[in-house]
This record gives C-alpha cells, structure tokens and sequence, in this order.
C-alpha cells in the first residue's frame, strides 16, 4: 500500500498555554515540498513534531504510514534532519561525528563508518573529514549537517534554512546538491526556508503555514503552467479607445494611479499587440513592464488569507 509521504489529521500541538498549530488535516506525497511562512507561523514546531520532539495535543501525524506517537524508532531511520542551528560536538573530526549520528540512526558501526566517508565525499568534505568540526568555516559547517542528516540513507530528508549565512558560491553548491538529491529519486524532501529563490529554485510543491494553519498549498509546476502574465503600463494620451480595444482582444484591465495601468494578457495575445494596439491610436507607452506571478507574489496573497487550513 503506498502511504503519503506525510498525513495531518486534525493534528494541533500545544507549548504551555498557547497552541501552536491548529488542527491540520492535509497529505503531501511529492518529491520536493518547500515549507514557508512567516516568523511564528509554526515552521519548526511542525518539524519538531514530525521529529517526536513535541507530542501533539490532539490529532496525529504520520510519515509514509507510522506514526509519530508510536513508531519513533522506524520513523528515526526513516528521516534524516539537518536542523537550521549547529549542535556539533566541536573536538571530534567530522568521520567521527557522522559516523555516530550513523549509528543513531540504526546503522552498524562499521557500515556507520563506511557511509560517513562516503556522505563527506559527495558534499565535498572528504579532504577534510578527519579535521576537528570546530574548526569548520560556517560552509563547511553547513555541509557537514548535510552529510549527517544523509549518512544513514533516509527517505525523507527535512533541511532547515540550508543556505542560512552562505556567501553565493557556497548557496549555490548547496542548491546544486540539493537539486542532484531531488532528481535522483532515492528520497523525499521538505525544505523549509525563509529565502524564496531557494523553494522556487528547488521545490515541485510548496505549503504556506500562517498562525500555525496552512493557508495555501500549490504545485509549483501547475502553478507557472496556468501563471498568468500581465503588463504594468504607465500611458500619455487619451486612453479610453486603448483600454476597450485590449478588453476586446480579452485583456483584463485595471486601472491605477499617475496615468498607470495594469493589462492581464490573454492567451493568444502577445505584448506586440499591445504596442500595435497603442501605436494605432496614437498613445504613448511611457513604462511598459511584463511579469508573471512569483512565488513571492503567491506567499503575499496567502498572507493576506485571513482563513487557514485546506
């Protein structure tokens, strides 16, 4: 039987006297799912709990069938975790390390060893897997807790702000391992970042927590499929013949300050046309932008959502 990848049912959870996340019920059975939301939407609780470090209040949770009460110990050798902050035991070389989050994970020692050297070469640490993890860089570092949360094989890998504090080329190769991870199909991943370009440039789905509810929840690839496209226009002239015309071609059109105006293009019309359009009777384009919706554009709108949940 192939289960979700991850199952909400009716789950909330509760720190002290104040509830955290509020009845979720959702399943998400994609290759690569971006977790976003403000600060205090409820991002890391939900990773902890999915990690059994918080017991939910009510409800449950499951992750490819188990469940988070009851099968801690299956669900551990299922996931791997690279948590957002370090938790490092500084004077131990990186082989070590590794190796013992290996065996946490339910490896024997000696395949623990052999898949810690092997998690630091693919990173692009094996130069340095027998140097003490304090003296790391923060990239290095970074791509530590990567090899970690990968030694043991997971299905479902939970990255925390993987890029968090990286200078461009060292994103990059983090992203580039990321996408190679992705593609090769051996695992699950959620991704949860408060850096946009890293889920658009990595996830296939995206779920947007708002005051622990989720308020939105896309498939990126459907999403830039239906995207619309629209054009910012700023016009000099009399422009009331130019507006029907571009509603007759079906444009959508919305008006707004300083002579500005906002076209959604139809499917067979091109900005060609609005230039033609504009040149036949006798308008000026002053500005002209074209655009489609980001997934900035799309997180904006979820946060305007004043109703949570699916």
């Amino acid at each position: 039987m192939n289960h979700p990848v991850i199952e909400f049912r009716n789950l909330s959870v509760r720190l002290g006297s104040r509830e955290v996340l509020r009845d979720l019920s959702c399943s998400f059975s994609g290759s690569t799912i971006g977790l976003l939301g403000p600060n205090g939407a409820g991002k890391s609780t939900l990773i902890n709990t999915l990690l059994g470090f918080w017991t939910p209040s009510a409800g449950s949770a499951h992750i490819f069938g188990s469940d988070i009460r009851t099968d801690a110990k299956k669900i551990r050798s299922l996931v791997g975790y690279m948590p957002e902050n370090d938790a490092f035991i500084h004077n131990m070389s990186a082989v070590s390390f590794i190796r013992l989050m290996a065996e946490l994970s339910g490896l024997p020692s000696e395949a623990a060893l052999e898949r810690a050297h092997e998690s630091l070469f693919y990173v692009g640490l094996g130069e340095a897997r027998y140097r003490k993890l304090g003296s790391y860089s923060l990239g290095m570092k970074q791509l530590a807790k990567l090899a970690q949360a990968i030694v043991h094989g997971p299905k479902l890998l939970i990255l925390d702000e993987p890029t968090n504090g990286l200078d461009p080329p060292a994103r990059q190769r983090m992203i580039r391992l990321v996408r190679e991870m992705r593609d090769s199909g051996q695992m699950h991943i959620i991704l949860c970042s408060h850096l946009l370009r890293d889920v658009e440039e990595t996830c296939e789905e995206v779920v947007i927590l708002k005051q622990g509810r989720v308020v939105h929840y896309s498939n990126l690839a459907d999403e830039r499929r239906s995207n619309r496209r629209f054009l910012e226009l700023e016009l000099e002239g009399t422009i009331d013949g130019f507006v029907d015309a571009a509603r007759r071609l079906g444009c959508e059109c919305a008006p707004g300050a300083f002579h500005r105006w906002k076209l959604v293009l139809a499917d067979n019309v091109e900005v060609a046309d609005i230039y033609r359009l504009a040149a036949e009777r006798n308008i000026q384009l002053r500005r002209l932008n074209f655009r489609r919706d980001t997934l900035e554009d799309i997180f904006l709108k979820a946060m305007e959502s004043t109703n949570g949940g699916l």
